[in-house]
């Protein structure tokens, strides 16, 4: 598999969190150079002597998605090479991404906050990110230890994912059995995976239907056995089939949209204002987008009375069924 395949299969969010951590890592700060040709998800394409112009127009987009999350990252020019872009340093500084003084844990979420921590430090990613701090170290960069106070690791991709991942890995043809909206039983499928990608907090299979014929987009939480692998290989797919799936994801998520009234100050309103996208337009009406019909009606459902569904009215009547059929089954 060629490095630049090799790349490609590291997530998104373990590539920005590794480049997070080694930005925490350094308080004189890191070139670009050396973040693209040590940190984990770039430097599987960084070349030595090679065109990196792919590479760094991905870590300008970096650098504006971890600003976004509200992450602080500095901008600093060398000593003695003022205006000279290739010189920049970039930083976390450690005392504004930190917790603030005044938040303090009680005994039971500390004890608690240290066991996630504890599950961190054995992940993957920990190793990436220490041998990513030792290659620095040979560069000559000081570093210290990024320790983060608590840093839970969370698991919560689907279980299709690592099989998955790895057919990716080997391209290899995989079957599940996948249970489509409104079908009481599900369908075997027959795939070459393309790319999980992961669109509004879901993962999903990226795939070309063997049956069928034909991309498809499988979410993995409606893969509802496990992932069967098997020998058949096919070839590689080009990377931008895996930039088309998401543009024609985005494209889904800004043509639809429903209106609702929310309770004013409720988990609801705060919850649905933060959507991408959503428009408010008073003090309870927001406009909302979403990409799927049945898991945003779920979704929905689930705020409850803090929620009326004001049109389209296939999502009303959908909102409205599952609410009645809730209550039906508590009697």
């Amino acid at each position: 598999m060629s490095a630049t395949s090799a790349a490609s299969r590291v997530p998104v969010e373990e590539r920005l969190f590794s480049l997070v951590l080694a930005l925490l890592a350094t308080d004189t700060g890191l070139t670009k150079n050396e973040i693209l040709s040590t940190v984990q998800g770039y430097r599987q394409r960084f070349s030595t002597s090679g065109d990196n112009a792919n590479l760094e127009r991905q870590f300008e987009r970096d650098k504006d998605d971890i600003r976004d999350l509200g992450v602080p990252l500095e901008t600093l020019e060398s000593p003695g090479q003022v205006g000279n872009n290739q010189s920049l340093r970039y930083r976390i500084p450690r005392g504004d991404y930190e917790l603030p003084a005044d938040i303090a844990f009680s005994p039971e979420e500390t004890t608690l906050l240290n066991l996630a921590a504890m599950v961190w430090r054995e992940g993957s990613l920990s190793g990436e990110s220490r041998r990513a701090i030792l290659k620095l170290r040979s560069l000559g960069v000081t570093t210290d230890d990024p320790v983060l106070g608590y840093a839970p690791r969370l698991r919560v991709r689907d279980a299709a994912f690592d099989p998955l991942n790895t057919a990716l890995e080997k391209n290899v043809i995989v079957r599940f059995n996948y249970l489509k909206p409104g079908e009481q039983e599900a369908r075997l499928r027959t795939v070459a995976p393309i790319a999980l990608i992961q669109h509004q907090g879901r993962w999903l299979l990226h795939a070309e239907d063997q049956d069928a014929g034909g991309t498809r987009n499988f979410l993995l939480r409606r893969i509802v056995t496990p992932v069967t692998t098997t020998n058949t290989k096919y070839p590689a797919f080009d990377q931008s089939a895996t930039k088309a799936a998401l543009d024609e994801l985005e494209a889904i998520w800004d043509e639809r949209t429903t209106t609702v009234e929310v309770e004013p100050g409720s988990d609801a309103s705060t919850r649905l204002e933060k959507r991408k996208g959503t428009v408010r337009h008073d003090e309870t009406s927001l406009t909302l987008h979403y990409s799927d019909f049945d898991l945003f009606a779920d979704e929905l459902a689930g705020y409850g009375p803090e929620v009326l569904v004001i049109s389209p009215p296939e999502m009303r009547a959908a909102v409205r069924s599952r609410l009645a059929r809730t209550a039906a089954d508590h009697g």
